[in-house]
């Protein structure tokens, strides 16, 4: 009794909490979202120069593995460098400098991360030069057509504006993965990457007979001859097992086309079977060009150009920092009931 009555003063405790967190939380969500109405928020990026983490790499080991006397040497070395450095700046203009710049597409099934890219691609090309490149580090075992043909065709923009497009994949580049990446100049890809799978599939449990032996009746209706193919819960027929396989048919057709088109030099009958290659066999059969992990890719051009890794910025929405802040203020709750009770517990 004594551990309901307590469990009862809790409860009350944490209702009492939260309902003092949640309604000025709402008031100031209601008025940001007012405030929200009137224009679109532009998103923030995040811009770090690549080199300079290069460099401070290198710096932490030199740092750690050189003798006293030896680093006195490498110190006077590295600020005789910079003052070179400093004045070949002056004489080339920053303008100049070739630039590389980095975006990370890390793909679900719905393509989700096609929003950032868009922006990213979008804020690129209002400063981009025909001599700067743009490296897109991969990986997507594919997802729905749509989404990921919007993503390829995010990418689709930089070719058109003549900028030079590599694509490193270092895990897995697949099915709508792989779309992305054929639009690119360059494809480069890690020995034991994951790469192909120029293929389409669907499927899905049909429950027709589980329902009728259960006398559960399902009715589904529709205008239009094949507005509904095939479905869960309906009795499937021949017809609309046909029409469906023919869309995927028409998909595919559609697929290979696009990749065809992308890298004309595929024998795009040979690899247009919806298998996955390692990179290594993706080279020979042309589906890559190079082997390459993107670290070694960047360091190489680090020595080149200068890289930009640029990132999205996302905030959290109203709705989350309102669930962050609930659960964060139950738990504090919890917490200290929890110890309160512990410490009451005889031993």
């Amino acid at each position: 009794m004594v551990f309901l009555s307590e469990y009862g003063l809790f409860l009350a405790k944490a209702v009492t909490v939260l309902v003092c967190l949640l309604i000025p939380l709402l008031v100031v969500a209601s008025s940001a979202g007012r405030r929200g109405q009137t224009g679109v928020e532009a998103p923030q990026f995040e811009v770090v120069k690549l080199n300079d983490q290069f460099e401070e790499y290198e710096q932490q080991l030199i740092e750690a593995t050189l003798e006293e006397s030896q680093l006195k040497v490498h110190r006077k070395a590295r600020r005789k460098t910079e003052k070179q450095r400093a004045k070949a700046d002056k004489k080339h203009p920053k303008s100049s400098v070739r630039r590389t710049f980095v975006l990370d597409f890390d793909g679900d099934i719905k393509a989700s991360a096609v929003e950032s890219l868009r922006h990213e691609i979008s804020a690129l090309l209002t400063i981009l030069k025909p001599e700067d490149e743009v490296v897109v580090r991969l990986e997507s075992g594919g997802g729905m057509v749509h989404s990921y043909g919007l993503a390829a065709s995010q990418l689709a923009r930089l070719v058109a504006k003549q900028i030079p497009l590599t694509v490193c994949v270092d895990k897995v580049a697949a099915s709508g993965g792989y779309m992305m990446a054929a639009v690119a100049n360059k494809i480069v890809a890690a020995p034991f990457a994951l790469i192909g799978s120029i293929g389409v599939v669907a499927q899905l449990p049909n429950f027709n007979r589980l329902l009728r032996d259960n006398k559960v009746d399902f009715e589904l209706y529709t205008a239009g001859e094949y507005k509904r193919t095939v479905t869960m819960f309906g009795e499937n027929n021949d017809s609309g097992r046909a029409k469906f396989q023919q869309e995927l048919d028409e998909t595919h057709e559609l697929f290979q086309s696009f990749v065809a088109k992308a890298r004309p030099q595929l024998d795009i009958g040979a690899v247009a079977t919806g298998e996955v290659w390692y990179g290594q066999q993706a080279q020979a059969l042309g589906l890559v060009d190079d082997l390459a992990t993107s670290d070694d890719y960047l360091l190489a051009a680090a020595a080149e150009s200068e890289l930009y890794q640029v990132v999205t910025l996302h905030k959290r929405s109203w709705q989350e920092k309102l669930g962050l802040a609930a659960e964060g203020a139950v738990e504090r709750v919890a917490t200290r009931w929890l110890g309160r009770a512990v410490r009451r517990q005889p031993l």
